[in-house]
């Protein structure tokens, strides 16, 4: 055999084995992420929080629904819920089936493009370009008002350009919670509960589905010290070493999931890297998931596993 020819059958082979990787392993192999967010003031106890996100559900996921029931046994504080949860027309009975047994603890919500809009199919190549906040004309809207109505009536949160006051762990904690809706398409309205943090809070906490800059500068400015995003899947199919190849926003690859650091203005030229350590000693907490789901009609992740998280905050260093 030619060397060429041999070269091209084995880049074949090794394409069509990375494919059913990511379509039949990788995107059915949940994991939990647990990490430690030093926000507290001295003296606390830790808070577990417990961020889902992207689940893009689809009825018949079986296994996935059950994964995420399973996640009540962590007994977590509180519940964070960052949209984007239907992948189907008929998906809120099986969402609200999911969440059961995780409303009953304290939680709050925030949407996302895709509990709004049904799924279609879209040109892959516009996540590469400034089209990829632009939807086909011809989706369908989803029964959100069925999945906001659940989550309400279970005592969740609505968060979707909201503020409010909450209490969080052993402590009840006085707790600022902030959200907007998703600013993926544009229906985000924070100036409508813009402020700076409350006297009375211990802790900050914004919450929003897209982590577009514009959001995270305005939450952060007014005082968050802890801001918590979904939408980018970790950038769904990632490259080994070099992680993320698009966010589908505004933010930087190298935020694309996990845990890094915030402050007015982080996003633009001459600012320190994500990562590099030079971050200001007051910037704010970001924590990104790279949830739980894919599209339907996309239905791969590569060397970015589906995630939940567990967040414990802790007390800040003296």
């Amino acid at each position: 055999m030619h060397p060429i020819t041999r070269a091209v059958g084995g880049l074949t082979l090794a394409g069509v084995a990375g494919v059913t990787y990511g379509v039949i392993i990788e995107r059915n192999w949940f994991a939990l992420r647990s990490l430690s967010v030093p926000v507290l003031p001295a003296g606390a106890r830790p808070i577990r929080v417990l961020q889902v996100s992207d689940l893009h559900l689809v009825p018949r996921q079986e296994r996935k629904i059950a994964w995420v029931r399973r996640l009540a046994d962590l007994d977590p504080d509180f519940v964070v819920n960052s949209g984007d949860n239907f992948a189907h027309l008929e998906a809120a009975p099986a969402i609200l089936r999911a969440f059961e047994p995780l409303l009953e603890r304290p939680g709050a919500f925030v949407m996302g493009s895709n509990d709004y809009w049904a799924p279609g199919l879209k040109n892959p190549a516009a996540y590469l370009t400034r089209d990829y906040a632009k939807a086909p004309k011809d989706r369908l809207p989803l029964p959100v008002a069925d999945l906001v109505s659940g989550f309400v009536a279970a005592g969740w949160s609505d968060l979707n350009n909201a503020r409010t006051m909450v209490e969080w762990g052993p402590d009840r904690l006085p707790v600022e919670l902030v959200g907007v809706d998703d600013p993926h398409i544009q229906r985000d309205r924070y100036a409508e509960v813009a402020g700076p943090s409350s006297s009375d809070a211990a802790l900050t906490v914004g919450l929003t589905h897209a982590p577009y800059q514009r959001v995270l500068d305005a939450m952060t400015a007014d005082g968050a010290e802890l801001v918590i995003a979904g939408h980018t899947h970790g950038g769904q199919l990632a490259v080994p070493v070099f992680g993320a190849l698009v966010t589908n926003c505004d933010l930087d690859r190298r935020r694309a999931k996990g845990l890094s650091r915030w402050w007015p203005g982080a996003g633009g030229p001459g600012q320190p890297t994500a990562g590099s350590g030079d971050e200001p000693d007051d910037a704010a907490y970001l924590h990104v998931s790279a949830g739980l789901g894919t599209s339907p009609f996309a239905p791969m992740r590569f060397a970015c596993r589906p995630e939940a998280t567990l967040l414990t905050l802790i007390p800040r260093p003296s």
